[in-house]
């Protein structure tokens, strides 16, 4: 190899770059500083150009508008009336037989907006009288550790005190819970059963037997395939079949607008 070919391969060799990297490094800095601010200025001129022209990006320019954004739909009128009928097993506050609004709530005792609506719908009833009835229907929540547990004490105590004693247990549920998922107790749960009149042996008795268990895994599923998503959700009923779904703990004042629509 002659003398000038090693000359050649001395001067592209990798520690002649990296001497070369070394003695203009702050020229390198500054010229790829130059090149990304070029390339970001221009990135913003074309975004603003498209903002002027009414766009967000290329695709969307040519129709020279912003696109609307789709509203969440809830459940429709079909989905809701997959909701099992009112029968004689339900749980009711108010005369069915006088009502002319039936409210149906899916509802979890250890939900604090149910223990806020649980208040709402009392109200309701004391405005309306006979007009209004309520149903409570079992949907605890799985994140809700002891919601379960609540809900079969209540079926429970219904089985002994009837319909008086299950109110009468949510309401001193409601007055006790913190609703942070585990509020209560199960221990405080027998208690809170014996104060709504049960006895405390036979309710811890019927929950381990299991079938107020499986009866409100029942009611959980047909409330999902009726739409129900959350808690409290509630089903406004007029003449046996569901016109609407009041969604969440709705202040008194809506609540009050939605059955003014069917109270005459």
């Amino acid at each position: 190899m002659s003398s000038a070919e090693k000359t050649r391969k001395t001067d592209y060799s990798a520690s002649n770059f990296i001497q070369f990297v070394n003695t203009n490094f702050l020229l390198i800095l500054i010229g790829l500083i130059l090149f990304a601010s070029g390339w970001f200025g221009g990135s913003l001129w074309q975004q603003n150009k498209l903002l002027k022209k009414g766009a967000t990006s290329p695709s969307v320019a040519k129709n020279n508008r912003i696109p609307t954004p789709k509203k969440r739909r809830g459940p429709s009128v079909e989905q809701l009336n997959k909701m099992p009928k009112i029968t004689k097993e339900d749980h009711v506050l108010g005369d069915l037989n006088k009502a002319k609004v039936v409210l149906v709530e899916y509802s979890d005792l250890e939900c604090p907006y149910c223990k806020r609506f649980h208040a709402t719908t009392k109200q309701i009833l004391d405005t309306y009288k006979d007009k209004v009835a309520l149903i409570w229907r079992q949907y605890p929540l799985p994140f809700h550790a002891n919601a379960k547990k609540a809900a079969e004490t209540a079926e429970c105590v219904a089985q002994q005190k009837g319909d008086k004693g299950f109110w009468k247990y949510l309401d001193l549920y409601f007055n006790k819970t913190t609703s942070n998922g585990t509020g209560v107790s199960p221990k405080e749960m027998l208690v809170l059963a014996q104060k709504a009149g049960a006895n405390q042996a036979q309710v811890a008795s019927c929950i381990k037997e299991g079938g107020v268990g499986k009866q409100i895994n029942a009611s959980i599923a047909a409330g999902s395939k009726a739409g129900i998503a959350g808690t409290p959700g509630t089903m406004v009923v007029v003449n046996g079949k569901v016109k609407e779904l009041i969604p969440g703990a709705l202040p008194y004042a809506q609540v009050k607008s939605i059955i003014d629509k069917y109270v005459k």
